[in-house]
């Protein structure tokens, strides 16, 4: 999802851009392949480049936690990452910078309104420890002289896929209710104000190190929902549904609805960067102008 729209804004600023994936892509940029559990990359993925966009890992919340999947999930970030390193180190390469995904995961989840910075130290759950271990990765990179900047996304909001998707449906439908206490804050953000990060980290040379890329006003869960149902012009009669029943049915992934962080952009801000969807409301007029089927 992100790639899709990433790839798009970097074309129309006249970027030469290709993918690097699992298979060979029909799309309008030229495609590369690796595949990280095997170790094997396509080497001519890096002729003439200047930055790698490192998004790759399986997603986060497509299948229930097993210890399987919790292991897919970790392995896949650190190995495609080491992969990624360990080509620029054994072969001429012309790459200055690497922007990489993390997520804002590394600060743990809870109920409380701390304000979490850059320089918070990570949590102790999953989530934490899968972006933890990513970024120490990532910041491998440095030490081949390359400018590194990892970006800890908050809660995507698109119509495309994500939490937004998922939250609409039962809101449209007239049985959208918000999940647990309601009081967990969301850090949210705008697909093309997370997409405009990127492109201003690939741009701005000064940028290096950490940045949450999240949207200036958290919202808490219940307010999601209920600014959801006021854009769709529904209304929301059901009580919150237990945290209990969702530990039921989600396992352990339960805790990426039932519990959340509150996390500041104000590293950010002070790039420079201005927000196309600062506020919620303008975000989800703009993603959900029509009701959705």
């Amino acid at each position: 999802m992100i790639g899709r729209r990433l790839t798009a804004i970097l074309l129309q600023k006249g970027c030469r851009v290709s993918h690097l994936g699992r298979k060979g892509s029909k799309g309008n940029v030229p495609s590369f392949q690796w595949d990280p559990d095997r170790g094997e990359i396509d080497v001519n993925a890096f002729k003439g480049i200047d930055t790698i966009i490192h998004l790759a890992g399986a997603g986060i919340a497509d299948k229930r936690w097993s210890a399987e999947r919790k292991h897919e999930i970790l392995d896949s970030r650190v190995r495609s990452t080491q992969l990624l390193l360990e080509a620029l180190r054994q072969n001429p390469h012309t790459v200055k910078t690497v922007v990489a995904a993390s997520a804002i995961g590394f600060y743990g989840m809870g109920l409380d309104d701390k304000f979490y910075l850059e320089d918070s130290l990570p949590g102790s759950d999953f989530l934490a420890e899968v972006t933890r271990r990513w970024e120490e990765e990532t910041v491998k990179f440095s030490t081949l002289g390359i400018r590194v900047v990892a970006i800890r996304i908050g809660i995507v909001l698109s119509t495309e896929g994500g939490a937004l998707k998922e939250m609409i449906r039962p809101v449209a439908w007239g049985v959208g209710a918000p999940l647990g206490t309601g009081s967990q804050y969301v850090s949210w953000i705008h697909l093309d104000d997370l997409c405009k990060v990127f492109s201003m980290a690939v741009m701005n040379v000064s940028m290096q190190g950490v940045y949450n890329a999240v949207a200036p006003k958290p919202v808490t869960n219940r307010d999601l929902t209920y600014a959801i149902a006021e854009v769709l012009q529904r209304k929301i009669w059901l009580p919150p549904v237990p945290s209990f029943i969702l530990k039921v049915l989600l396992g352990e992934m339960a805790d990426m609805v039932t519990l959340g962080n509150r996390v500041s952009c104000q590293r950010l801000l002070d790039t420079g960067f201005t927000f196309e969807y600062p506020e919620l409301k303008g975000a989800l007029i703009d993603l959900v102008r029509t009701e959705p089927t």
